[in-house]
This record gives structure tokens, C-alpha cells and sequence, in this order.
């Protein structure tokens, strides 16, 4: 939820540079309320990713409420499905929206504090797991991880059902 005034420059994460999106984070965590979800690996592969993702946004509004003291009026949520029926933890009015994270200031500051929160989670994991370069690709496909997960095998932090290392455990 975000302050009569919110930071200036919001826009999709994707679209803002790593120091924007600090800054921005920054920002807007010290000025509104914000809750973030995090569903661990073995969670994502007993529910698939679309059941974690519904799961997590379930466990950031818990926390935004928690954060506010109350329920929030309405939560916005970027793309086409809202976690009504779909988590059994949800309990708040909610609204889809396709490129919300575009469109709604909301839905950006939600937008930067999650990948900021789970760019932060990647650089710790890289520290324990140096050969997997998770400090530059952030735990994305690329070649670099890739090769490494051929060579080192997966970590306790890959998702089994995560197709390279599904194929793996094939071998």
C-alpha cells in the first residue's frame, strides 16, 4: 500500500536498472507498508510455480496487513488471476490487472520490492554456492548456471522439478 506520495519513477521492475530499483526500494519500504512472501523450493515443487505463486502473493498481504493493522481495502495484483480460490490462506477483496505492474503504482513498488528481496536472497545464496554465478544471473537459466549445475549437480536451493534438474536426476 502505498503513501499519498508515492516515489517518484516507479515503473516495472524489469524495465528500471539494478541501482534504480535500490534506490527505489529503499524508498518505498521506508515509506509504506509492504509485505513479502517466500515459498521455499520443496513448497514450489510439491505445489507447481503457479500454485507457490499464488501461495507467496497469500503470505505478502498476510504480512502487508499485519504491517497496516488491518485488512487492506482492495489488493491489486498484476496479471490475470487473483489467489481467490486458488490459496486457501486468501481472505481479501482482490483485482487482476494485465501489465498492472505498468499501469498502478502499487503493483510497481510491489513489483521492486519482490525482485529486490529476491535479487538479495541470490547474492547470499551465491556466497554458499559460489559456482553458480547466482550474484550475476540471479538463479536464471543462463549457460553460466547451466554448465554449473552439469559439473557441481543441484543444491538444496534448486527446485527438483526445475526441468535441467529433473533431467539430471534422470541420468
Amino acid at each position: 500500500m502505498l503513501g499519498n506520495s508515492p516515489p517518484v519513477g516507479l515503473a516495472d521492475s524489469k524495465k528500471l536498472s539494478a541501482k534504480r530499483r535500490a534506490l527505489l526500494d529503499s524508498q518505498i519500504r521506508a515509506s509504506c507498508a509492504w509485505g513479502v512472501g517466500i515459498v521455499e523450493p520443496e513448497e514450489i515443487d510439491r505445489l507447481n510455480i503457479f500454485g507457490a505463486t499464488m501461495r507467496a502473493m497469500t503470505l505478502a498481504v498476510a504480512q502487508l496487513a499485519e504491517a497496516l493493522g488491518e485488512a487492506p481495502g482492495e489488493v491489486l495484483i498484476d496479471g490475470n488471476l487473483t489467489p481467490e480460490g486458488r490459496d486457501e490462506g486468501w481472505c481479501w477483496q482482490a483485482r487482476a490487472i494485465v501489465g498492472g505492474d505498468a499501469l498502478e503504482p502499487a503493483i510497481s513498488a510491489a513489483s521492486i520490492i519482490a525482485k529486490q528481496w529476491r535479487d538479495r536472497i541470490m547474492c547470499e545464496a551465491a556466497a554458499r554456492h559460489p559456482h553458480y554465478g547466482w550474484e550475476r544471473n540471479m538463479g536464471y537459466g543462463t549457460k553460466e548456471h547451466m554448465e554449473a549445475l552439469r559439473l557441481h549437480g543441484p543444491t538444496p536451493l534448486h527446485r527438483r522439478s526445475f526441468a535441467p534438474v529433473a533431467q539430471l536426476t534422470l541420468l
